[in-house]
């Protein structure tokens, strides 16, 4: 299915054409070519510092020394570990946040170093997302360097929990209701050419089936298999037909049970990914799936009448991930900056699609939110041969800057296009 790109708003195109013409961002725009060196360089220190999901703490204690040294006086780390760093505006305008995540999927131990072959830098985590946290400090630099005092006040934000089972934990403790955030621009991933636009959702399970288990032999007949129950549900899950539009999907992702091939099996659990851009085909996708796992343990235990309720199987259910799902209009406005900011910098749109990352949440609660690229190319992500081609990175920073200017708006010079919610 083609992507479905927003047409843009001519009002909003005028506005953000505008701005590019501005001296003052024209020089913002050059700090950040002139600083790819120092910017490159801050990428492999960031990405070498040890950050995994549920550890970040070393990660985000960098961060905020940078966000101070590059001129911020309000930096905290929030009870949930995400950094927070506010660059006031004249105090009337909207709030915007501009966040990139702090963690990596690579266990403490993982060797970080980062080397060099020309324009290329290998390292697990050197592009996802060090060099979302690079863009990021690079927009303050370049902000602070053309001396741009802007109406809305910006939020720059490390999060904590972006990866798998971390749940966007940092996004969810952001949108607690504790701050007011009228927009929110995610950085994650490298490419410039593509918007996200909207939210994935994710619903994950660790699903066990336990009994008491038995000889294969002698306790055969009286004893139900907790893995054969899990293949009957599975059976049932395999042939499910969920809708292609909205796009609408489901995996088993592990499966692990049983000690000895004599053994009848006390245990056994699956972990299973459900995923959805809405949340209705999403929340039915859930409930069948959590049916067919009761209805396998129901088979399981009538096919073997003689067990006693004390040797029949359970069904233990655990939400391991909840990533809430949702769509913007076409009109949303930080989606609308994002599309005119690439239309001026003759950035060609190649994917315009939902995702799942930390604008999740604020997309899911009508906050307009949108993520966008952080300049360069990275190849092998997630892997331990992860490499970043720094080509082009300050493309990044500068769509980040055009965009942030478009929503929070200059102070007497352009009206942000951003509302407050509040």
């Amino acid at each position: 299915m083609a992507d479905h790109v927003p047409q843009l708003e001519p009002k909003m195109l005028e506005r953000v054409a505008a701005l590019r013409g501005l001296p003052a961002v024209e020089a913002a725009f050059e700090v950040c070519a002139e600083e790819v060196e120092r910017a490159m360089a801050e990428q492999i220190r960031i990405s070498e510092t040890e950050s995994p999901t549920f550890a970040e703490k070393v990660r985000g204690e960098l961060i905020m020394e940078l966000l101070r040294e590059y001129g911020l006086t309000d930096v905290v780390m929030d009870e949930s570990g995400n950094v927070v760093g506010r660059r006031p505006g004249t105090g009337a305008g909207p709030v915007l946040a501009i966040a990139a995540h702090l963690d990596t999927v690579f266990p403490a131990g993982t060797d970080l170093k980062v080397t060099k072959d020309g324009a290329l830098y290998r390292g697990p985590g050197i592009g996802d997302n060090a060099s979302g946290l690079r863009s990021m400090l690079q927009v303050l630099r370049a902000l602070n360097r053309a001396q741009i005092a802007t109406t809305g006040d910006i939020l720059f934000v490390g999060t904590v929990g972006e990866e798998g089972n971390g749940d966007i934990r940092g996004a969810k403790a952001l949108f607690d209701g504790s701050r007011q955030i009228d927009g929110f621009i995610a950085l994650d991933m490298a490419d410039v050419n593509t918007v996200q636009n909207g939210a994935t959702g994710a619903h994950r399970w660790r699903v066990a089936i336990e009994g008491t288990g038995g000889h294969s032999y002698l306790d055969y007949g009286m004893v139900p298999s907790a893995i054969h129950a899990m293949g009957r549900a599975l059976n049932v899950i395999a042939d499910f037909d969920p809708p292609t539009d909205p796009k609408t999907t489901f995996t088993v992702g592990t499966i692990k049970g049983g000690t000895t091939v004599n053994t009848i099996a006390a245990r056994c659990e699956v972990d299973v990914d459900m995923r959805s851009v809405n949340l209705e085909e999403l929340d039915l996708l859930e409930k069948k799936t959590l049916d067919a796992f009761r209805l396998g343990v129901e088979l399981e235990n009538k096919r073997w009448p003689k067990a006693g309720l004390e040797r029949q199987l359970k069904l233990v259910l655990t939400q391991i991930g909840n990533r809430p799902a949702g769509m913007q209009p076409d009109d949303s406005p930080a989606v609308q900056a994002a599309l005119c900011a690439m239309k001026q910098m003759d950035l060609e749109v190649k994917q315009c699609r939902p995702s799942s990352t930390d604008a999740n949440k604020p997309i899911s609660i009508g906050v307009p939110s949108v993520c966008i690229g952080t300049g360069g190319v990275t190849h092998n992500e997630h892997s331990l041969k992860e490499f970043f081609d720094s080509t082009g990175m300050e493309k990044g920073p500068q769509l980040a800057l055009l965009t942030t200017l478009a929503l929070v708006g200059i102070d007497g010079v352009s009206m942000p296009m951003l509302p407050k919610l509040g």
